[in-house]
């Protein structure tokens, strides 16, 4: 048994079967739908339900807050109608679409960047560069191991990939990218993902909000904004433990005082004795600086609970959540716990 499901914004009608979500459907059939992490984790996939029912299988509160399901908007990774239905992709007119594709890479870097955290560049070993937009991200498959999402930390128009890769206690993946990983390795690179990517018709003050390797999208849509000409204020936030979290110092310093508008805030939550640094979580200082953020859009990456509680102050001090471009880092653990719970 199926169900038809009329999608706007992407002007098309798909048959869903019984227990198939919206968005296995609208990607088998071939269809531009926006989504990221496919387990109900980032909101990239929210939209709005029009008219019908549909089941939602777990997720997590913050990729779709009790508010916003009680307004009727729901997850396509997490939704399987009961009825023929129509939905409403959100944000559509920003939509950018990039063809899917899976590239065979070779390891052309690595750096230390600090402690836990390895910086690996990748070289396209055939075929065009990728096409993305900056904020988006990849599934990096090294051999023998399981596929991981990492950002891209370049600017779309560099020809070498660059992501920040930090090391999880206990992990699968990452020993291997610290302890193993070398020069002329191959690593099989699906992408672009996501849809906190930078938006280029937005010419209001930009906040750009970073925990950790966060810094890698981040500095991806920081970069590519000014090099694209962006003359709007952008107040850029990084928040770490403590002052060999920091990374990349230099660089941003450079890039603050070849462009007036761009001003870099570090804030450390467990600081070292005596620092002159600003200190604290990064959403006090923002709850001490922001006196208004009207015409503002918010990029936020990094640790769940420092996304999440950022987005909440900006809800609260009245940006629409859909200004609120968020990705959560989610460690593969945590989306088994959710996986594993039982349905909203």
């Amino acid at each position: 048994m199926s169900y038809r499901v009329q999608i706007r914004g992407l002007d098309a009608e798909i048959d869903v079967e019984q227990g198939e979500t919206i968005l296995d459907a609208a990607l088998r059939s071939g269809l531009a739908y926006p989504f990221g992490c496919q387990s109900g984790n980032c909101g990239a996939c929210k939209s709005a339900l029009l008219s019908g029912e549909v089941e939602l299988a777990p997720y997590s509160e913050f990729a779709l807050e009790d508010g916003e399901r009680a307004q009727g908007l729901i997850l396509g990774c997490r939704a399987m109608p009961w009825s023929d239905c129509e939905v409403a992709l959100l944000d559509a007119e920003e939509l950018e679409v990039h063809p899917s594709r899976v590239l065979n890479c070779r390891v052309v870097g690595l750096d230390d960047m600090t402690h836990d955290i390895k910086r690996v560049r990748l070289e396209i070993a055939e075929g065009a560069p990728l096409v993305f937009s900056a904020g988006q991200y990849a599934s990096l498959e090294f051999p023998g191991f399981p596929g991981r999402d990492y950002s891209m930390a370049n600017r779309p128009d560099d020809a070498t990939l660059e992501f920040h890769i930090r090391l999880v206690a206990n992990g699968a993946v990452t020993p291997h990218v610290r302890d193993r990983l070398k020069l002329g390795d191959t690593v099989r690179v699906k992408a672009p993902l996501g849809t906190s990517y930078w938006r280029r018709k937005h010419t209001g003050p930009i906040l750009a909000l970073a925990g950790g390797t966060g810094l890698a999208p981040i500095k991806s849509i920081v970069e590519t904004a000014l090099a694209s000409g962006a003359r709007q204020p952008i107040s850029f936030y990084f928040g770490v433990r403590a002052e060999r979290d920091l990374y990349l110092q230099d660089e941003f310093a450079a890039l603050a005082a070849k462009h007036e508008n761009l001003r870099i805030i570090p804030v450390l939550s467990e600081p070292d004795a005596g620092t002159s640094r600003r200190t604290g979580f990064l959403v006090e200082a923002l709850r001490k600086d922001l006196a208004g953020i009207d015409g503002c859009k918010a990029y936020l990456a990094g640790p769940p609970i420092m996304v999440e509680s950022c987005v909440k102050l900006l809800v609260e001090l009245g940006m629409h959540r859909s200004d609120c471009l968020a990705d959560a880092f989610y460690t593969e653990a945590e989306k088994q716990a959710l996986a594993r719970r039982t349905p909203a």
